[in-house]
């Protein structure tokens, strides 16, 4: 091939190609905020900057704007006027809208997944709850970020096996805006000392065993249906007193 020929060439495949170095900062960066919000790490109407999150994850400025924009888009944050942004606050609507599309998608998930868990994958959510119950045994605040990993751990790993590529994006979506949500609810059960989520993951493993899809999805129901419940209380409390 002449030499002009394979400038061209160069030139087209530049024209295409994006940079390597940026993208992966780029999504790295979004990754990790998308990882932080689905495990609650940040708070409902709390207020993050640019400059701030840039400093937390030791990268520029740049590759922060553009995952903040994405996360925008799939309505995981809201933009402020003053180029910052905030995680969306807990409202009545909200946590309606969030519940009602968690169990139509995830309720879906779970009943594909009863009839598929074999013997190994209902080993694995076991060991998770044994862990759970170790965290638990500790009753030390702290360990409530565990607990959240544990917990997203332990759904995650049904739902891949409900065989569906096309569910799987949708339900870390549905989690990606109701995370901080459901911290919130958590701290809240744990100080109040209720029967925690592990008794509610147990029905559902059992169900699961039993490949019985109906008893699964309700019991998945009953158990994402609670946090939801007690924001919603807390929120018309709120609204008597006002």
């Amino acid at each position: 091939m002449h030499k002009a020929a394979v400038e061209r060439n160069n030139d087209v495949f530049a024209a295409q190609l994006v940079p390597v170095g940026r993208e992966t900062v780029q999504d790295r960066v979004y990754s990790e905020l998308r990882r932080a919000l689905i495990g609650g790490l940040f708070e409902p109407s709390q207020v993050l900057t640019i400059r701030g999150l840039a400093d937390a994850l030791v990268t520029s400025t740049m590759p922060v704007r553009e995952a903040l924009g994405r996360l925008i888009t799939e309505k995981a944050l809201e933009a402020l006027p003053n180029r910052s942004v905030r995680v969306p606050p807990i409202t009545l609507e909200r946590i309606d809208d969030l519940l009602r599309a968690r169990i139509l998608i995830e309720g879906e998930a779970i009943s594909l997944a009863a009839t598929r868990m074999g013997p190994r994958g209902i080993a694995t959510v076991e060991a998770l709850l044994r862990e759970w119950d170790e965290v638990r045994a500790l009753k030390q605040k702290k360990d409530i970020d565990r607990e959240v990993t544990l917990n997203q751990s332990f759904h995650f790993e049904i739902y891949r096996a409900c065989g569906s590529a096309v569910l799987i994006p949708m339900i870390e979506s549905l989690w990606l805006q109701s995370g901080p949500c459901i911290r919130v609810a958590i701290y809240a059960f744990s100080e109040a000392g209720e029967v925690d989520t592990a008794h509610y993951h147990r029905s559902i493993v059992a169900a699961l065993a039993a490949q019985n899809a109906q008893a699964a999805r309700e019991a998945l129901v009953a158990d994402i249906s609670r946090p939801f419940a007690f924001l919603r209380d807390k929120l018309q409390s709120r609204a008597r007193t006002e």
